[in-house]
């Protein structure tokens, strides 16, 4: 056997949500649509029309929630706020939606379980599409003037702050490949919401910086290893780059560097970025932070050629990766013989160790600036027993190994910080609805039941004993 590995004292474990995947409470206490309320009535866009009206109904139910991650020996907790709640239309800050976060807060904060606020995951307030949404450059603005109303309701409590989750999502995947909210197909309007994301970022960031300036401040963003089938077949080769410039690179070197990559911008050079991008900008966007989040679910082997034996159900031809990013057209998906979770999604936990060495070779180390792994986790077709019990071996053994992946990066000199499961709880996964589940405590959709899982219990046992014991369930 094995022996364990021991993670570093001041390592921390957490469990991260988002406020549309399970609050619920749609229309209550003054909350008015945001864009994925609108989007999930589209036709089509959803599966089996799902919707978040009621989702896992945490929003009465947070303090069995809080219990629950109490019990699981959760450190930390990384939520977001809902922007549709706290300012319904973009309008003024409603008191009933900040009580809300702040009754979780003082809730969390009971339970010895540290909040690790998330300020936009993708739930912007219609009103505000109505206007242009993240291709106007004026929501930059008002999500600067969103973040500080939450600041002055939770600033006193909370000191880890996000600005953005995965930003390539809420722009490229949502303003041009039109798969998410608001369901919009314009590679112009992509690329614009992507510099005003990053922008958003940028001045939010400064300004909750020159209100305390002991706050620990940052973004999260989901990156991927891409790699060449054939490293000697130049086309294999523009693929990758293709894959790294739009996934990694177009949000890395502005944070991090204040220039988006010369071939990035080459790629989209007659797509109008250049119109978008003002004197100064570049500068507000790279304001130094605190932590990086990086989210991580598998890598991506790429050609620009089609696979021969495409994923399962799939013909060769149709595995071409659907790219909202006009530079990545043509770039095909070729499998590499990995299990498979039940997105399809190769499960490859030495492309987060890779991911978190280049991170840190390239940007995070010489600034000091922490690493966080703020989201990894897997969607299996979870089967309850007549016990009640959900024996998810697949997804304990994704978890522990993608546990070891972060243990060998640290190994290697990474100062890795922490380690947030995704997601707490089985939710509304997006555009899949309710038929993908995630989370290491099951959710009955019809009764609202918890119930822990054994990946959920294998974690707890991780946590207790700060170490990666192997066979920890039976």
């Amino acid at each position: 056997m094995t022996s364990s590995r021991t993670f570093p004292r001041d390592f921390l474990f957490g469990a991260a949500t988002a406020a549309y995947q399970i609050e619920g409470a749609a229309h209550e206490d003054g909350r008015t649509d945001s864009i994925w309320d609108t989007f999930s009535r589209v036709p089509g866009a959803v599966i089996n029309a799902d919707n978040g009206d009621v989702a896992c109904d945490h929003y009465h139910r947070y303090r069995d929630d809080v219990a629950l991650m109490r019990e699981l020996g959760l450190q930390t907790y990384r939520f977001s706020t809902s922007w549709a709640r706290v300012q319904p239309d973009g309008g003024a800050f409603n008191p009933l939606g900040l009580d809300f976060y702040s009754r979780l807060v003082d809730e969390l904060i009971e339970a010895n379980i540290k909040p690790w606020l998330t300020l936009y995951h993708w739930d912007l307030p219609q009103t505000l599409e109505d206007q242009g949404g993240w291709a106007n450059r004026d929501t930059a603005e008002r999500f600067r003037d969103y973040a500080l109303g939450v600041h002055d309701a939770l600033g006193d409590r909370v000191d880890i702050w996000t600005t953005l989750n995965e930003p390539w999502c809420s722009s490229f995947l949502s303003y041009t490949a039109g798969a998410h909210a608001p369901g919009r197909q314009s590679t112009e309007a992509g690329l614009a919401a992507g510099h005003h994301l990053l922008l958003a970022h940028g001045l939010t960031v400064d300004a909750l910086r020159q209100r305390d300036p002991n706050l620990n401040l940052g973004i999260t963003l989901n990156l991927t290893v891409a790699k060449p089938v054939d490293p000697t077949h130049p086309g294999d080769v523009d693929a990758a780059r293709r894959i790294d410039g739009q996934f990694n690179r177009f949000f890395l070197d502005p944070i991090f560097r204040g220039e988006y990559p010369a071939d990035v911008l080459d790629d989209v050079a007659e797509l109008g970025l250049d119109a978008v991008i003002r004197d100064g900008d570049l500068a507000q966007i790279m304001q130094p932070i605190d932590a990086l989040g990086v989210n991580y679910y598998h890598g991506e082997l790429v050609s620009d050629r089609p696979a021969q034996h495409p994923l399962p159900g799939e013909a060769p031809t149709t595995r071409v990766i659907r790219s909202p990013f006009p530079a990545a057209d043509g770039v095909f998906h070729h499998p590499q013989g990995l299990p498979l979770t039940a997105m399809d999604w190769e499960v490859q936990p030495a492309g987060l160790t890779e991911l978190l060495q280049r991170v840190d070779r390239e940007y995070t180390g010489a600034l000091a600036t922490s690493l966080y792994v703020t989201e990894n986790g897997a969607a299996y077709d979870d089967v309850v027993t007549d016990d009640g019990r959900v024996a998810d071996l697949d997804r304990t053994d994704f978890l522990t190994a993608h546990l070891g992946a972060v243990l060998d990066a640290i190994d290697s000199g990474v100062d890795v910080k922490g380690y947030f499961y995704w997601s707490l709880l089985d939710n509304y996964e997006w555009a899949w609805g309710y038929a993908k589940r995630f989370g290491i405590v099951r959710v009955d959709y019809r009764t609202q039941q918890r119930t822990v899982k054994d990946s959920g219990h294998a974690y707890a046992a991780i946590i207790r004993n700060r170490s990666l014991v192997p066979m920890l369930t039976e």
